[in-house]
């Protein structure tokens, strides 16, 4: 039988992408950037968002792809941020079809039809994809907001290096950490994912995961999802320092809820922790499987 260390070192390399899964998920936004660029004047397309930063949990989706518009384009910032969400929209339901693609406030969705089996599994491919029309602001980035009927100011390369300077400041194992709470995150018992949008518990494991690895992840998501609980109606802004904060994701019932759930998930993980104390590593395996989900391993 699997240790409580082993089983949270083979989940944590379930949540890593293999080959296969990286040559899916590059095959299809290569499909994605080739098609767009002969819909519309694009300067550059490149890979962002937590698949960018290492920090993506499985089932593997929702892959960021920003397309910086060119200038022949720039039509579109005189306008709704609405008119580029429609016409980005429009475009690829001509390639995808209508119950394909869904329009978001700052991207635009591709779904691919992947589900996932009961195991969290989907054969190595990718799920979807979210395409997200930019324009350059020096060093930056404009992207549009429906929510707020405005452009937003964004460096998704800022948020990267921020990412990696937390991972080698914890051993490494931050981006792992991460990737866990995410995917609890994801398969919620409780219906709704309890933290939305998902990119604030990576914003907020910048502060809460603190004082440096320890050398049990048991011990390490007992904490994090004590402090996340703690901090959660904190304000988190942008780590770039240009976006709103990215806690105006959820107003203070989603916060309040997402409270009792994280507080719920860090007791779930002491009763874990105090069952492999008593010498029950099987039951603790099962506890912490029924905390996390369907990839963290019994055997």
């Amino acid at each position: 039988m699997l240790t409580v260390d082993e089983a949270f070192r083979k989940f944590k390399s379930r949540l890593e992408l293999n080959d296969k899964e990286q040559a899916n998920a590059s095959a299809r936004h290569n499909e994605v950037r080739d098609y767009l660029g002969t819909k519309f004047g694009i300067e550059r397309s490149f890979l962002t968002g937590s698949y960018k930063r290492h920090t993506k949990t499985k089932p593997l989706k929702d892959i960021d792809i920003f397309f910086v518009l060119k200038e022949s384009e720039s039509h579109y910032r005189s306008k709704a941020p609405a008119t580029v969400i429609d016409d980005f929209a429009k475009a690829l339901v001509a390639k995808y079809g209508d119950k394909a693609v869904r329009k978001q406030s700052r991207s635009v969705n591709i779904d691919f039809g992947i589900v996932a089996d009961a195991e969290d599994n989907t054969d190595y491919r990718v799920i979807s994809i979210d395409a997200v029309p930019a324009f350059a602001n020096g060093d930056d980035y404009e992207i549009p907001d429906t929510d707020t009927g405005k452009w937003i100011k964004t460096n998704p390369e800022i948020h990267a290096e921020k990412a990696v300077t937390a991972h080698q400041a914890y051993s490494n194992e931050w981006k792992g950490l991460v990737r866990m709470v995410k995917y609890w995150n994801n398969n919620s018992k409780h219906g709704e994912k309890p933290v939305k949008p998902s990119f604030l518990l990576e914003v907020m494991a910048l502060q809460c995961l603190h004082g440096g690895w320890q050398g049990r992840f048991d011990y390490e998501m007992q904490g994090f999802f004590a402090t996340l609980a703690d901090r959660i109606f904190d304000e988190w802004p942008d780590p770039a320092g240009l976006g709103p904060a990215i806690s105006n994701g959820m107003d203070a019932a989603r916060k309040q809820r997402a409270q009792t759930l994280l507080r719920a998930a860090s007791r779930e993980a002491t009763l874990a922790i105090d069952h492999g104390r008593r010498g029950r590593n099987g039951e603790a395996l099962k506890a912490w499987r029924e905390l996390f989900g369907p990839k963290f391993p019994l055997s």
